[in-house]
């Protein structure tokens, strides 16, 4: 009962990643519901475990290039990037539950 080839691991970590930034104001459950999708489109638990992976590993990446480009001093854009990705990590937890569960779904 082998489902090889049935998801994408870069698919899904692009849909936990596009939707956690769309819902970003729903701080808990916009992550839960990304992860969920995100697992689904992965095509079972683990891999949405790798694409949560890649997925928070891209968004720390993401926050903390765009926060230091963002700004006109590097120093004060790398910390307000550096307080971005906390924040990504914070929602990284709702988002690993949504993985596990959408993987199940699968």
């Amino acid at each position: 009962m082998s489902d090889a080839g049935k998801g994408s691991v870069m698919g899904g970590a692009i849909w936990m990643i596009v939707i956690s930034m769309l819902l970003f104001w729903l701080p808990g459950v916009g992550g839960f519901i990304g992860g969920l999708v995100g697992g689904k489109v992965s095509g079972g638990v683990g891999p949405s475990l790798i694409a949560w992976l890649m997925s928070s590993i891209l968004i720390g990446i993401l926050f903390a290039v765009l926060g230091t480009m963002l700004s006109g001093l590097i120093l004060i854009g790398a910390l307000a990037g550096l307080g971005g990705l906390v924040l990504g990590f914070i929602d990284a937890g709702t988002r690993l539950l949504g993985a596990i569960i959408g993987g199940f779904m699968a």
